[in-house]
């Protein structure tokens, strides 16, 4: 998967899924508008982990908050991700035995 590919809510749930306990980093955006007056907007830097049924997301303003799926997709639900990159850290050893 590209890096710069823009990723849904569903899309970047089921790829932290597939990498229990790995951090990833996203910027998180918003699309406003319509046709020629579209734009997307930024709205930060987010780190995520799938950590079993739950996702810990961390924001720009670096509160972590743990969300269930459903939760997860009502804060992000109408978010855009891009730029996905590991960041190398481990939150348990799950991936590493997986």
């Amino acid at each position: 998967m590209s890096p710069d590919a823009h990723l849904g809510t569903a899309e970047l749930l089921a790829f932290l899924r597939g990498r229990g306990g790995q951090e990833f980093s996203a910027v998180a955006c918003l699309t406003h508008g319509q046709g020629k007056r579209q734009r997307v907007t930024d709205q930060g830097l987010y780190h995520f982990t799938a950590r079993g049924e739950v996702i810990e997301a961390t924001g720009p303003s670096g509160q972590p908050r743990t969300l269930t799926p459903a939760r997860f997709q009502e804060v992000f639900g109408s978010h855009q991700f891009h730029s996905l990159r590991p960041t190398g850290r481990l939150t348990d050893l799950g991936p590493l035995f997986a």
